[in-house]
C-alpha cells in the first residue's frame, strides 16, 4: 500500500511554512517515512527563486520579498491562492525522476482545473499551468537528497493585481488569471483544496490518505520533539 499523509495548515507566513518543510524533508532523510502533502494559504510575499533576477521585482512597496531554494524565477503568494508543498521521496516514488514529478505536479492541477470546467495547458519550455496566454499557476521546486519540497501555487481567488509589482516568473509577456477571474464567481477554497488532494494522489499513485494531524505539526514549527513526530510519522503507516 502507498500512503499519503496531507494537512491543510491554513494561513501561514512564508518563513514558518519553510521551516516546517526542511524540518519534514531531515526527518524523511533519517528515516523511511509516508510522503506528505501541505495545503498553504500565505499573507502577502514575493519569493525569488534560486536563479530568479531580482530586477523583475519592479516595486515590491509592503510586501517583503524572500530569496527561495526552489527553481524558478519570482511569484507572488497572498489570500485566496491555494499553495501547495509535497514532501514526497523521489527515490521509492518516482525513481529520482525530476521532470516526470513536475509533469505530474503539472497534471494534477490541469485535472483539478478541469473539475470547474477550466481548460488548462502546458505550456513548454515554461514551466506551470496556463490558460491561453495567462498563467494560472506558478511550479517552482527544490530537491534535496531526493526528497522535494517547495511546488505549486494556483490562483483560485488571488488578488490578481500584485502580480503588477513583479515580472511574474520573468516572463514580461505574460498574463496572470485566477479560477475565479475565468469563472466570473468566487470560488471556495476548500472544495478545491479537496479535488487536488484527490487528483493528486490519483496521479501520483497513492492507494491510501491520512491526514496529519496539527498538533504534530506544530511541533515541527517551534523546532520541539522531533523523535515524536518522527515515532508519528512511523505510525502512520500501521
Amino acid at each position: 500500500m502507498s500512503l499519503l499523509a496531507y494537512r491543510d495548515l491554513g494561513f501561514l507566513d512564508y518563513q514558518t511554512a519553510l521551516s516546517t518543510q526542511e524540518r519534514l524533508v531531515a526527518l524523511k532523510q533519517q528515516e523511511s517515512l509516508v510522503d506528505i502533502l501541505l495545503f498553504i494559504e500565505h499573507p502577502h510575499v514575493y519569493t525569488l527563486g534560486r536563479g530568479g533576477k531580482e530586477g523583475n521585482v519592479l516595486a515590491p512597496k509592503e510586501v517583503p520579498v524572500h530569496r527561495a531554494s526552489r527553481g524558478g524565477d519570482v511569484t507572488y503568494h497572498g489570500p485566496g491562492q491555494l499553495v501547495v508543498y509535497p514532501i514526497v521521496d523521489l527515490r521509492s516514488k518516482l525513481r529520482k525522476d525530476v521532470h516526470r514529478y513536475v509533469r505530474n505536479l503539472e497534471m494534477t492541477a490541469i485535472r483539478t482545473l478541469e473539475d470547474f470546467n477550466l481548460e488548462g495547458a502546458r505550456r513548454p519550455p515554461y514551466t506551470g499551468i496556463w490558460i491561453g496566454d495567462k498563467k494560472i499557476a506558478a511550479i517552482g521546486v527544490a530537491v534535496r537528497r531526493c526528497i522535494t519540497f517547495h511546488g505549486l501555487a494556483l490562483n483560485v481567488n488571488t488578488t490578481l493585481s500584485y502580480f503588477n509589482r513583479i515580472v511574474p516568473c520573468g516572463l514580461a509577456w505574460a498574463d496572470v488569471t485566477s479560477m475565479q477571474k475565468e469563472l466570473g464567481a468566487e470560488q471556495n477554497l476548500a472544495k478545491v483544496r479537496e479535488r487536488f488532494l484527490l487528483n493528486f494522489a490519483e496521479v501520483f499513485g497513492y492507494d491510501d490518505l491520512k491526514e496529519y494531524f496539527e498538533d504534530r505539526i506544530g511541533k515541527l514549527k517551534d523546532g520541539s520533539d522531533d523523535l515524536n513526530v518522527l515515532n508519528y510519522l512511523n505510525g502512520l503507516n500501521g
